[in-house]
């Protein structure tokens, strides 16, 4: 088992009722849950975005924390948070990272592996 591990595990819900498809403006919420699978505890320092749309812009999230809290996970610990992402196209991707530090001082990056923003299906 590794001594720094953080799983991040995504989910993502487009929100028709924040939307605003006439003029170009689609949002989604993601739910989003960080476990430490580690052997040592870490604390979630700041996070890092990158949101990609349909059209291929890109833009960057930096900042402290998560949803104003900067959690500590013991071993098996995990915190979940929801937010959100506006979208000028129907769809997209996002992917980033958390920086973490560990209670020994050590510092390691978490990675967001990259996850669709898509609308759902329709019916015709």
């Amino acid at each position: 088992m590794k001594k720094y591990a953080i799983a991040v595990v995504v989910h993502p819900e487009f929100l028709p009722e924040h939307s605003r498809p006439s003029q170009n403006n689609y949002v989604w919420a993601y739910t989003v849950t960080i476990t430490n699978i580690g052997t040592i505890a870490a604390q979630i320092v700041a996070r890092h975005w990158i949101i990609t749309d349909a059209n291929g812009k890109v833009e960057e999230v930096k900042g402290l924390g998560v949803v104003g809290a900067q959690p500590l996970l013991r071993p098996g610990e995990s915190f979940e948070y929801t937010s959100g992402c506006p979208l000028a196209t129907p769809g997209g991707v996002m992917s980033g990272s958390y920086f973490c530090v560990a209670e020994d001082g050590e510092t390691f990056t978490a990675p967001i592996a990259a996850f669709n923003l898509t609308l759902p299906p329709t019916l015709h």
